[in-house]
């Protein structure tokens, strides 16, 4: 979210600024570090007074180096229309993208944990539900038996950001077998609900 500072003169600089220092949260993030504004500043060579103009605090920063990818799908065109193989092709990319963003997941998961968080972080939108959904779409017409929002809404919870960083931090999964477990869980809940959805 821009401040009132980026929105008057010379907005071009303005904006690359403000990409510079994201790029170098991010950057610090992915080497497991929780950067402070001077941090960011810092690595983008750019003067600490001017950063703190973008960003006022390091919530700010950390909020602002959550990925912005945010398309309405992330499977590809000709991804499967069969509900079982379509629902594994989402999963394989949701997976894909959580390992990918991981460092800033994490961070906005700390955020979002936080007793005084007043602004959401992306993390805590449920933009990953309308995803699941869209994979699930085949379904609306097969079985109309399915409750679509509440499969996508236990999907979500179990093979989210948050299982992931359980798989490899607790229970010790490498990366791949996290990514297999969550596949896994994924396709058990879909069988369950369509199971449920023939009694």
């Amino acid at each position: 979210m821009a401040v009132p500072y980026e929105r008057g003169g010379r907005t071009k600089q303005k904006e690359r600024t403000r990409q510079a220092l994201v790029e170098a949260a991010r950057e610090l993030l992915a080497q497991g570090q929780t950067p402070r504004v001077e941090d960011a500043a810092a690595r983008a060579g750019i003067s600490r007074t001017a950063a703190y103009r973008y960003f006022p605090n390091q919530r700010s920063l950390l909020l602002g180096a959550q990925p912005q990818i945010q398309p309405d799908t992330l499977l590809a065109d000709d991804a499967p229309t069969e509900p079982r193989a379509r629902l594994e092709a989402f999963m394989t990319e949701f997976t894909r993208y959580n390992l990918t963003y991981q460092p800033q997941l994490r961070t906005a998961l700390r955020l979002s944990l936080e007793k005084l968080a007043a602004e959401k972080p992306v993390l805590r939108q449920g933009r990953a539900i309308g995803w699941i959904e869209d994979a699930l779409a085949p379904l609306r017409d097969k079985e109309k038996n399915v409750d679509i929002r509440q499969l996508a809404i236990a999907i979500r919870s179990a093979t989210g950001i948050e299982t992931l960083i359980w798989l490899l931090d607790i229970a010790g999964l490498t990366p791949e077998q996290a990514a297999e477990t969550i596949r896994h869980t994924a396709l058990a809940l879909l069988d369950a609900a369509l199971a449920d959805s023939k009694r």
